[in-house]
């Protein structure tokens, strides 16, 4: 964003002093999440039996085939969904954007329930035909596929919304020259695509790379483990914290290396909107050829979803229903998601509001830069780094389990929420400067009367993605959990590693619902709770 003269901005101090005050305490909540690692790297003695070259390459190989294959497929799709219109296709844009909380362990749970060993197509061959073929859901197959899923949807999400952005004008030239699909793709679509490829790319390469219910459930040994797996294994497993803290600095310094890849391409605007209507529409073969992409990718990505609710919401649901246990695991989800959705968005809005409380661009990089540094910490490292912390102020990991998984979710969760909170809020800031100074009104009357009711919908998006991150989640409560203190996703690995999968099924389709009621639910009551206070 251009630099702004500082005449068109309110003066908030307040705003600006809080925003630094909070940069200060995030930056140095890494630094002590940093010295945790490398003391215990420095205090380990003796060897680690972890191969972080294998465990390096398995893991840039996962990652790197993934991020291929998803913007493949994410291209063919957005192509699609542009051309085509039919009924209930906001249904499929909208499954498309709840790729990005999705949680990763229902998406491999899915696969298990249609392509493992017992899974459905297994046993529609037996009875068929006699025979089942050979399961593809387990190793470096199946992880692939359940990461293209959701990936290639996120990316199809994206995607679309650049085609969406074209300009009528440009398209009404083309439509007026009678281009073939061929050539409008060449001249029209993939200029406006190509510039958001290499950021995509880079986000889809680092979803890949700190991967990591996905690699536990589907990975099938110790060839096909990554760095996050193996962390968990060194600390949970063999408790090798040398090791583990080894692998730790291995992620850490690949996943800072890719953000400054990342950061040095165009940035990528999260569209979870309706999808603009038809202006111009292919013939032919390039008609069949959408039908048909777009078929196999709606069923490919609704498929394991809908078989996690059908197994799940069967016999086994009374059974988990009457367990005490998945009564306290559900309350401990429900509280901790709502808790540090909450936190999220006091650290967001407190952030946000004063990087765009300030003119030059440096300061506001400065402010914002402690906050999306924590893209560079993967779940299960910034649990090793409070376990690790925790243990060197003389506490029980377990006494520390919920304020730690509460304040690790909310700053993974933070850098999302600055990218959903942060534009609009500087656009309102800088449109309505002059305005807010001519009214005379303070900060607090600033918020309440103009930004609130017009960011309704952007905090209630926030709010539902902080939630349903912390609900799904797996990497920060993997080191603290106990059996008194476990979430839904806890409990679910903990069932198939224990083979109830009829409990586990339950639970990964709890989940699912919940998570698309959130999603579902949360931007469309913030946006009509701000509507009302505009009244």
């Amino acid at each position: 964003m251009a630099q702004v003269p500082p005449t068109i901005l309110p003066r908030r101090p307040w705003r600006l002093i809080m925003a630094s005050v909070l940069a200060l305490a995030i930056a140095g909540l890494i630094a002590a999440v940093l010295w945790s690692i490398l003391a215990a790297a420095r205090e380990g003695g003796g060897a680690s039996r972890v191969d972080i070259f294998h465990l390096l390459r398995m893991t840039a190989l996962q990652a790197g085939l993934t991020m291929v294959l998803s913007l493949v497929v994410g291209l063919a799709l957005a192509w699609s969904l542009n051309r085509l219109r039919f009924w209930g296709r906001d249904l499929v844009v909208a499954l498309f954007s709840s790729a990005i909380v999705t949680p990763g362990m229902v998406v491999a749970f899915g696969i298990l329930t249609v392509f493992g060993r017992n899974g459905w197509i297994n046993r529609a061959s037996q009875a068929l035909f006699g025979w089942a073929p050979e399961s593809p859901a387990y190793g470096l197959g199946g992880i692939l596929l359940a990461h293209v899923i959701l990936d290639g949807a996120f990316a199809a999400r994206v995607l679309l919304a650049r085609l969406d952005a074209i300009a009528p004008d440009r398209l009404k030239v083309g439509q007026s020259l009678g281009l073939s699909a061929t050539k409008r793709f060449v001249l029209i679509d993939w200029p406006a695509m190509r510039g958001t490829l290499p950021g995509l790319g880079a986000i889809i390469f680092l979803l890949a790379f700190t991967s990591f219910p996905i690699v536990l459930l589907l990975g099938g040994g110790p060839a096909n483990q990554t760095l996050e797996v193996a962390i968990y294994s060194a600390v949970r497993l063999d408790f090798d914290l040398l090791g583990a803290v080894r692998l730790a600095l291995t992620q850490m310094a690949v996943c800072a290396l890719v953000i400054m890849v990342a950061s040095a391409v165009n940035p990528i605007a999260a569209a979870p909107g309706r999808s603009n209507a038809a202006r111009w529409a292919d013939g032919g073969w390039a008609r069949v050829a959408q039908a048909l992409i777009l078929c196999l990718g709606t069923i490919g990505f609704a498929l394991p979803l809908v078989s996690v609710l059908i197994d799940g919401l069967g016999s086994g649901l009374a059974r988990v229903l009457g367990q005490g246990a998945f009564w306290q695991a559900a309350a401990t989800s429900l509280w901790v998601g709502g808790t540090s959705a909450l936190v999220t968005l006091l650290l967001a809005l407190a952030v946000a509001t004063g990087r765009a409380a300030v003119a030059g661009r440096l300061p506001r990089i400065l402010l914002g830069l402690p906050a999306y540094a924590y893209l560079a910490v993967p779940a299960v490292v910034l649990s090793l780094g409070f376990f690790l912390l925790v243990r060197a102020l003389g506490l029980r990991p377990a006494d520390a389990a919920a304020p730690v998984v509460i304040l690790g979710n909310s700053l993974l969760s933070l850098p999302f929420a600055l990218a959903t909170l942060g534009p609009p809020l500087e656009a309102i800031v800088r449109r309505r400067g002059k305005l807010i100074r001519s009214l005379g009104l303070d900060g607090w009357q600033q918020f309440w009367q103009i930004e609130y009711p017009l960011l309704g919908r952007d905090i209630g998006l926030m709010l539902a993605l902080a939630f349903c991150f912390s609900l799904g989640d797996l990497g920060v409560i993997a080191l603290f959990g106990t059996q008194d203190f476990q979430t839904l996703p806890l409990m679910m690995f903990r069932a198939l590693g224990a083979y109830r999968n009829n409990d586990a099924a339950a639970i990964a389709a709890l989940l699912l619902v919940g998570t698309i009621v959130a999603f579902a639910a949360l931007p469309w009551l913030f946006e009509r709770i701000a509507h009302a206070s505009r009244r």
